[in-house]
């Protein structure tokens, strides 16, 4: 693992790879995350100015082993990594924000409140759809139920992001998200990846994890039809034990879009993907575009050194 600081990012064209990788991201506090097919890189602005950046590679069996990249199974593991790999760069990015005040954050201090925001999320995402399915018990059927589960959960959804996006520091983040977006918008169009070349491209993406949230909410329509509704025991444990079948569809239906966004049918079928985005990005300024940088190509630098050193 290397911390180091910089003071700003201003690359030069970056090459793409032979077989195209499709990197991903994750805003942070004051920062970006970026995921490539070896390593990672998260990169957040001190209130000095400079750039704090973290970096390391990807370990695990479950980053390099052939049967977690297998279809479906990647759904899966898509949904573990953003969970490990989000919390601990979002656990850093606020440590980084915090020691510019003095002030030491605990690691049991993030993982109580990360805990606490989980499970107050399964009780609103999940507890009031099933209560509003809930009410059509007698009257309607399964698929009823679903669709009003499922509509409910989406409603609940965009007001909560919404509401949240009122909040300035909720903004920030929400603006090195659409950082994050450009970057590598930037580099998939093979722009230069400098803030002229980053601040020209959409602040939207098709494999984002918001579009991801609206095509698991339709995916879990379908698939809890088929459950119908069993006793209540039942009916939550299906709710749980199904989320990575839900996941894994849905994972392979943004990857699926994403590949065929150019297609006219397939840009439609996209638009509530790329719609929902509106809620959890915001245009960033330059410096914010800097930090996405640095991550970025701080992941693409050590993808050459471990090449060169492999030849």
């Amino acid at each position: 693992m290397n911390i180091s600081l910089h003071t700003g990012a201003v690359a030069a064209p970056v090459s793409r790879p032979a077989t195209p990788f499709f990197y991903g991201g994750q805003a942070v506090i004051e920062g970006v995350l970026m995921r490539g097919p070896t390593g990672w890189a998260v990169a957040a602005r001190r209130p000095d100015g400079q750039i704090a950046l973290r970096k390391d590679k990807l370990k695990s069996v479950l980053y390099r082993g052939r049967f977690f990249r297998l279809p479906f199974i990647r759904g899966v593991v898509g949904l573990v990594e953003m969970l490990h790999l989000g919390t601990s760069a979002m656990m850093w990015s606020a440590n980084v924000k915090a020691k510019a005040d003095d002030i030491e954050i605990g690691r049991g201090a993030i993982i109580i409140t990360i805990i606490a925001s989980l499970c107050f999320s399964g009780l609103i995402f999940f507890g009031l759809p099933l209560l509003a399915g809930g009410a059509l018990q007698r009257r309607g059927g399964s698929l009823a139920f679903t669709a009003v589960e499922g509509v409910t959960r989406a409603l609940l959804l965009i007001a909560y992001l919404w509401l949240i996006s009122f909040i300035p520091d909720i903004r920030r983040l929400f603006q090195y998200h659409g950082a994050e977006h450009k970057t590598i918008n930037a580099f998939e169009a093979g722009e230069p990846l400098t803030t002229d070349g980053v601040g020209a491209q959409s602040r939207l993406h098709p494999r984002c994890g918001t579009g991801f949230l609206v095509v698991v909410v339709a995916v879990s329509i379908v698939v809890f039809t088929f459950v119908g509704r069993p006793p209540l025991p039942f009916l939550i444990a299906s709710r749980i034990l199904l989320i990575p079948v839900i996941a894994g569809i849905s994972y392979e239906i943004i990857k699926l879009g994403a590949r065929h966004s150019a297609n006219p049918v397939v840009k439609r079928l996209l638009w509530p993907v790329l719609a929902a985005q509106y809620l959890t990005t915001r245009e960033p300024d330059a410096s914010q575009m800097e930090v996405a940088i640095t991550a970025f190509t701080n992941v693409r630098e050590d993808e050459r050194v471990e090449k060169e050193m492999l030849r």
